[in-house]
């Protein structure tokens, strides 16, 4: 039920006000209703319907279902600090992530009304430090929202070619979302677990974060293009921020274009804040699993510990060691020297693998593959004796070529019903099941 206001007769006797205690909210797809209470045995419809009831510190319960966004939009902008709990069933009797499936997961047709952050936008930075923030047990996926090349990019036997950036196209009305999958402005706490992040056209979580602390717990990453966790600190003094990033499994981070040229990383340690990176699994993203090479390092406090990485292309861990940028492997020698970089705190018993047969029989191998062998070429032709370039030349114009560039794979969609298996692949390290209620 919903509790807002408790008061006492003494306390009203004595001239106290009141004392606020967070509320819960309960929201179905399948039996809920816009116009319910918000209990348990009357839910709400929609999630966006619950955000405008509830106030800063009550809780949203969601059973699982795909939601759309007010008026259908394909997303969802949430402005004050409350906690959103996803995977119940919908009578609310259990919760598992990993079955009841709660959804943020748009289609390309609701690209017409695109959203200006993310899928999940979270503003609440000026609700000051005391603010704390929850997202627990959803899902976020831009498989239907993207747009993929019929043919370009489509390694033999996928059935979608590579995704295609805005304003190109594939085979769809509406260009790719290009846009995050969670993006938030904060302060205080903002913790986001349990959740699987899936073929993001842009970051998967961007978060601009003023103090306080930023968790990134237990979450699965797949398939997403640019970036699977930046945290930025927007307070501009070293210290104000603290960034976890644990227990998370990250796999398949794309760059950000199809040549490989840039971005293409699993997570990032920012200038001014304290980073934690422990326990994760960190493979098969096309530039480097870590990315320590952005903003003043003497401003950073970075640990590495404890962390598999796995056939990352170009490196595990790229990191400044002025004026030049350094591409480490975990087998390198000198690897853990790393601690011995400025705004390297600790770097130990970290692990690279070279054998898939780690996820046997919950990796996409024949994505794997592709993955493994993909490549990106182009081809000039220029001929400066060319009838139309004799021509440009005569009227004072430059010359001109033509670049035909050709990828064999990029940011492909990767299966859902793969990704949804790395949940409690590794015991102990990487994502694991989530608790059942």
């Amino acid at each position: 039920m919903k509790v807002r206001q408790l008061f006492t007769a003494g306390a009203m006797l004595a001239g106290v006000t009141f004392q606020t205690v967070a509320a819960d909210w309960y929201v179905s797809f399948s039996t809920g209703k816009n116009k319910n209470a918000g209990t348990q045995e009357a839910p709400l419809k929609n999630i966006w319907k619950a955000l405008e009831s509830a106030a800063p510190g009550d809780t949203i319960h969601i059973a699982e279902g795909n939601y759309s966004g007010k008026m259908s939009c394909g997303w969802i902008n949430m402005d004050k600090p409350v906690n959103l709990i996803g995977g119940y069933s919908p009578d609310f009797s259990t919760r598992n992530p990993l079955v009841h499936h709660t959804m943020l997961r748009p289609k390309n047709e609701q690209n017409a009304t695109r959203p200006t952050f993310g899928t999940l936008t979270i503003k609440t930075r000026k609700a000051g430090a005391n603010a704390s923030v929850l997202i627990d047990g959803f899902i976020f996926d831009h498989t239907a929202a993207n747009s993929y090349h019929p043919v370009e990019g489509k390694p033999e036997g996928f059935s979608d070619g590579m995704l295609t950036i805005p304003p190109a196209k594939g085979k769809t009305k509406y260009p790719s979302i290009d846009k995050a999958l969670l993006n938030a402005e904060t302060d205080g706490s903002l913790t986001i677990q349990n959740c699987l992040f899936l073929n993001g056209s842009n970051y998967a979580i961007l978060v601009a974060h003023f103090s306080g602390t930023v968790k990134i717990l237990n979450n699965v990453f797949i398939g997403n293009r640019m970036m699977g966790a930046d945290v930025r600190s927007t307070n501009g003094k070293p210290g104000m921020v603290e960034f976890e990033f644990s227990n998370n499994t990250l796999l398949f981070t794309w760059t950000r274009t199809k040549a490989f040229e840039d971005m293409g990383f699993g997570v990032r340690a920012n200038a001014n804040m304290s980073t934690n990176i422990h326990h994760n699994i960190i493979g098969l993203n096309t530039m480097s699993g870590f990315d320590n090479t952005k903003g003043n390092d003497k401003t950073k406090a970075v640990t590495l510990e404890d962390n598999i990485f796995f056939l990352n292309k170009t490196a595990d861990v790229t990191v400044t060691i002025s004026p030049s940028i350094k591409f480490m492997k975990v087998e390198d020698e000198g690897f853990d020297d790393l601690a011995d970089v400025d705004g390297m705190k600790s770097v130990k018993d970290n692990l690279g693998l070279k054998d898939p047969a780690l996820f046997k029989g919950i990796i996409d191998e024949k994505y794997l593959n592709a993955f493994l062998a993909a490549t990106y070429s182009e081809k000039v032709e220029y001929d400066e004796n060319s009838p139309i370039n004799q021509f440009r030349a005569a009227l004072g114009l430059n010359k001109q070529g033509k670049i035909t560039s050709k990828v064999s794979m990029f940011a492909n969609p990767y299966p859902f019903d793969s990704a949804i298996k790395f949940f409690g692949a590794v015991q102990g390290t990487g994502a694991q099941i989530p608790a059942q209620q």
